[in-house]
């Protein structure tokens, strides 16, 4: 029998926290979707729900239904071999996801609260053909975007998991950066 991971504790305010965390992730990588895919409103839609979530208003399903939305638009963008604007649409969704973090002690839960920023990273580099920099430089951006809250929050996980391709390693990036103490900025 696998041991059970320990409880975080773990309240909507800091769920709200994360949420507008992962929002302000991932809106600058919208522009990137809406341009590759001007018309299709699903990944904006569900950054307005996690933002309006951040915001005060309950976590409904309507919440759940705006990520899913994103990674189908996700999809379809990487099926239509627009990279970035996928991995854009990836950071909506996970922005959206981040109000649904998991009070369990699983490495695979950062992604909840560092995904977005890691897919926005992406979408910017794979812009710019790949350039590892710059998706580096969002990262550092991303880590300056986290209040006290988020980074003691995400202190209270394992770190980031092993895997993940590209995004894993940025999610890695940002998690070590995050866990210094020292590094994260006073708001």
């Amino acid at each position: 029998m696998a041991d059970t991971p320990a409880l975080i504790v773990l309240g909507r305010a800091d769920l709200r926290e994360v949420a507008a965390y992962a929002v302000a992730c991932a809106r600058p990588a919208l522009a990137i979707f809406e341009r590759e895919r001007p018309g299709d409103p699903r990944p904006h839609a569900a950054i307005d729900a996690a933002q309006t979530f951040a915001d005060g208003a309950e976590r409904t399903k309507a919440l759940r239904d705006g990520a899913w939305a994103a990674f189908r638009a996700a999809q379809e963008a990487r099926d239509a071999g627009q990279l970035a604007a996928s991995d854009a649409a990836r950071a909506a969704g996970s922005a959206a996801g981040a109000a649904f973090l998991h009070p369990l002690a699983q490495a695979t839960q950062v992604k909840h609260i560092l995904g977005s920023a890691a897919h926005a990273a992406r979408a910017f580099e794979l812009l710019a053909g790949g350039d590892a920099t710059v998706g580096s430089h969002h990262i550092a951006g991303s880590r300056n975007r986290a209040s006290p809250v988020v980074a003691d929050l995400l202190r209270r996980y394992p770190a980031a998991p092993d895997g993940g391709g590209r995004v894993g390693e940025l999610i890695r990036q940002l998690d070590a950066l995050l866990r210094q103490a020292s590094t994260v900025p006073a708001r």
